[in-house]
């Protein structure tokens, strides 16, 4: 069977993006890591930067916290969801940008573990691939 992903999804056009498959994500430049991920209290908890006993305290006072320490760029009050700052290069605050890979895997965002079922397109990821060596 003939593979026919796109050579280079635009992560704006969500018609570029490729249906997924889990061996995408080896070869890829980790382009899903470029979007803006979106965590709760619970993902911030587990990712180290909220204390568990932080989680009665307002969750606006740990978004001016957090956004100091450029942990996190946004608080969407009504939803009590948080954006996890990004660098000037939009990567995660989290990619390591040699490896490409993610430096808190085991504690990432649910955002991130449940990609791409979830999603701007569900099913489908910007697959970019790693230039070859």
């Amino acid at each position: 069977m003939k593979n026919n992903l796109i050579a280079a999804a635009e992560l704006d056009r969500l018609d570029t993006w490729a249906k997924y498959s889990a061996d995408m994500c080896h070869s890829c430049m980790s382009s899903c890591c470029t979007l803006p991920v979106e965590a709760r209290i619970g993902d911030l908890i587990r990712i180290g930067v909220v204390d568990e006993f932080e989680r009665g305290e307002p969750a606006k006072n740990i978004a001016k916290r957090l956004q100091k320490d450029g942990i996190v760029e946004r608080f969407n009050q009504k939803s009590g969801v948080f954006t996890l700052a990004r660098m000037s290069n939009n990567d995660c605050l989290y990619l390591d940008r040699k490896s490409r890979l993610c430096t808190i895997y085991d504690k990432r965002p649910d955002t991130c573990r449940n990609h791409p079922k979830v999603g701007p397109r569900p099913g489908y990821c910007a697959y970019k691939p790693k230039p070859l060596s």
